[in-house]
């Protein structure tokens, strides 16, 4: 991938520099010290993943958790950097490292990432994997929410659609439900969700119609049918006006 920006990292800011460079290759005018605002901890001189997971959802962005190399090499395939957590010392002498995956070569066993100083760092790939076996093989995709990520585990995408509208990016989260019910139009909760999130943006047809939808993929859960009540409800209500 020749569209994600090297950020050359400031001392231990190398997980604001990674969530930089994908926010800058997604089109946020973000720098490495606007996320390290959000996200670093000097006491620990680093980032904590849950950090890093927040700063991307605290701007909008779709963040998914990945856990295979396959899965890493998958979104790479497709366009999308991923970024990873190394342990670059050892077991028992740890050196905790954030670099962006941005491209492999499996004829050579190599892989590429922007790493530290570094643009374009080849690391031979079984090297990479004890390194990142360390990290307990934490990834993450970042995208924009109308973007879905390679990956084939719903779920994970699920969860991070779900924590945008948690944090009340109800927007954000409203076109991640969209764009995966397109992608899984027999699973409800994709509708159900898209349901939520038009109701708490005052859309209330937008509502009806998400829910009404939901129970035509599967007529069964009762909080379907609760939501589409209280819906249709809020629609029938009069309104009261004055002189």
């Amino acid at each position: 991938m020749t569209d994600v920006p090297l950020i050359k990292q400031n001392e231990f800011h190398c997980g604001p520099a990674s969530l930089a460079m994908v926010f800058q290759w997604a089109g946020l005018d973000v720098t490495q010290t606007d996320v390290a605002a959000q996200s670093f901890t000097p006491g620990a001189k680093g980032t904590y993943l849950a950090d890093m997971v927040g700063a991307a959802r605290r701007h909008e962005m779709l963040a998914v958790r990945l856990s295979t190399l396959e899965e890493v090499l998958d979104e790479v395939a497709a366009g999308n950097p991923v970024i990873i957590f190394q342990n670059l010392g050892l077991k028992w002498a740890p050196r905790w490292h954030y670099a962006v995956v941005v491209g492999y070569d499996l004829n050579s066993d190599e892989i590429t990432l922007h790493s530290g100083q570094h643009e374009r760092m080849t690391m031979d790939l079984r090297l990479f994997m004890r390194t990142w076996q360390r990290g307990d093989n934490w990834a993450m995709a970042v995208l924009p929410p109308g973007e879905l990520p390679a990956t084939e585990n719903q779920w994970e995408i699920l969860r991070a659609a779900s924590a945008l509208e948690q944090l009340g990016h109800t927007q954000a989260a409203a076109k991640a439900y969209l764009s995966g019910g397109l992608r899984w139009p027999d699973n409800w909760i994709w509708a159900y969700g898209l349901g939520n999130t038009r109701y708490k943006q005052g859309d209330l047809e937008g509502a009806k119609k998400a829910f009404e939808h939901a129970a035509k993929i599967d007529p069964s859960p009762p909080e379907i049918h609760h939501n589409l009540r209280l819906v249709i409800q809020k629609i029938s209500a009069p309104t009261t006006g004055s002189d």
